[in-house]
């Protein structure tokens, strides 16, 4: 499927809903990297902005928890590397959080 043409005026503003975007992700990770968010309210967000986080980014922006810490952690709760936050299901959610709290 190819891509719909865009005039300058509509791909600057899909550039800057872009940069809100990624803006607003960053600052929602810095706030877990904080401690001010817990891993069990970011799974209990229901905003497109914590949806489209990757599960490997979110626990990685957990204190103490590095790329292989992350990695045991989605592999314990079967989360593919890929997933992200809005695609995880209950139980997934579940085990995640069983195995940063436990």
């Amino acid at each position: 499927m190819a891509l719909p043409k865009l005039t300058p005026e509509q791909r600057q503003a899909a550039l800057a809903k872009a940069a809100e975007t990624r803006t607003a992700r960053a600052k929602l990770l810095a706030e877990v990297k904080a401690g001010s968010v817990s891993l069990e309210q970011l799974l209990g967000r229901d905003d497109d902005i914590a949806k489209r986080i990757k599960v490997s980014q979110a626990l990685r922006a957990l204190p103490g928890i590095g790329n292989v810490k992350a990695a045991q952690l989605m592999a314990e709760a079967d989360v593919d590397e890929a997933r992200r936050l809005g695609g995880l299901g209950a139980q997934q959610r579940r085990k995640l959080i069983e195995a940063v709290v436990g």
